[in-house]
């Protein structure tokens, strides 16, 4: 949703009233995650997407009714159904939509600071239920008031508040149920919880071709990149331009400052291939939380590697966290190639899937 605000800015104060459609679940295989959005003005000015294409015709159909009646709804187009076939549903999956006519309150005004600020905020709307449409903005990092708006009553917005803090933490976005009063294992209530957060983090020990190549592939996923370097002369934004950050310092004294923050979404590849350089760069990495550490090298290179470790006092649990060699065995040779294989596995260690070829599984695509 926050890649239109623009365009909801604009459309206010030019007095023109719109509706919000979200995805707020989805079954099976779906084009769109939870959290896509698309607006539509009372003129029929369509921005966003919920669909890559395939329900938007009938979505300004539902969004203009609810702009008419100043309301909100649950929509859901599924394979199943014979108007989401018509207008083009076919990927076999199901998405739940909830539509309202869009009300820029005091919640909107602190979400876009919040953004603009790079400050973790998640926000929490009830979309069916007592108190259907109303808003809680949870908010984290910043000054000022750290909830703003209620979803009805005291003891909901209690509970939502801590499980909303919950998943901005993950970086997670979802439908939580609950009773009238935030009960658990009931479902008067349902609440569509939307995260927030901000980029996750890469960093990138050794500033040599492959981490330029590894930095692009990063980018293009939504990575915050660091390259880390104690080189001058090669850490330069010259040869790294698409670096957020450039650390020209050793991997121990840049993982004590930077290792805090990290955490399950952030990965730290190391790329040294240099004892000197790659032992203190594992062990440092190996003291946060950060949810991938990859290390590049051959087969012999890790087995020394290993030895080197052990020898620093790094144990069974802490070795069992390394992927090293580095990446999925997809036969990469190229820099390109090998930034392909390192963020392929980043995304399996993320999802838990196993990287085989989809021909050869059954199953849905998506989970």
């Amino acid at each position: 949703m926050k890649e239109l605000f623009d365009d909801f800015n604009r459309w206010s104060a030019a007095g023109d009233r719109f509706a919000v459609a979200r995805v707020v679940d989805l079954e099976g295989s779906g084009p769109r995650l939870p959290g896509a959005a698309m607006a539509v003005t009372e003129s029929s000015d369509v921005i966003g997407s919920v669909s890559g294409g395939c329900v938007e015709g009938a979505v300004v159909i539902e969004s203009l009714d609810v702009l008419e009646n100043d309301s909100h709804r649950i929509v859901t187009f599924g394979f199943s159904d014979d108007e989401a076939f018509a207008v083009g549903l076919t990927c076999g999956g199901t998405i739940h939509l909830f539509l309202e006519a869009f009300d820029a309150g005091e919640w909107y005004t602190h979400l876009q600071a919040d953004i603009a600020a790079g400050s973790p905020v998640a926000l929490a709307t009830v979309i069916e239920g007592p108190g259907a449409g109303n808003k809680l903005l949870l908010r984290a990092d910043v000054t000022g008031p750290a909830a703003v708006g209620t979803l009805g009553n005291a003891d909901l917005d209690r509970v939502v508040d801590r499980d909303a803090r919950g998943e901005l933490a993950a970086g997670r976005t979802g439908i939580r149920h609950y009773g009238e009063h935030g009960e658990a294992r009931e479902g008067v209530v349902s609440v569509f919880i939307e995260s927030f957060a901000p980029p996750p983090k890469m960093l990138i020990f050794g500033a040599v071709d492959f981490t330029a190549a590894l930095g692009r592939v990063a980018k293009v996923l939504g990575y915050r990149v660091t390259v880390c370097d104690a080189r001058e002369v090669f850490a330069t934004r010259a040869r790294f331009p698409m670096a957020d950050d450039l650390e020209v310092d050793w991997p121990d004294r840049i993982l004590d400052r930077l290792g805090p923050d990290l955490g399950p979404r952030d990965a730290i590849c190391i790329l040294t291939h240099d004892a000197k350089f790659d032992i203190p760069a594992v062990v440092g990495s190996l003291a946060t939380d950060v949810g991938y550490i990859g290390v590049m090298g051959s087969r012999r290179t890790h087995d020394d590697r290993t030895q080197r470790l052990i020898d620093a006092g790094v144990d069974r649990e802490g070795l069992d966290r390394l992927h090293s060699p580095i990446g999925l065995d997809i036969g990469a040779r190229t820099p390109e190639e090998t930034a392909i294989s390192i963020t392929a596995e980043i995304i399996t260690r993320r999802t838990g899937r196993e990287a085989r070829a989809l021909k050869i599984t059954d199953g849905p695509i998506h989970d």
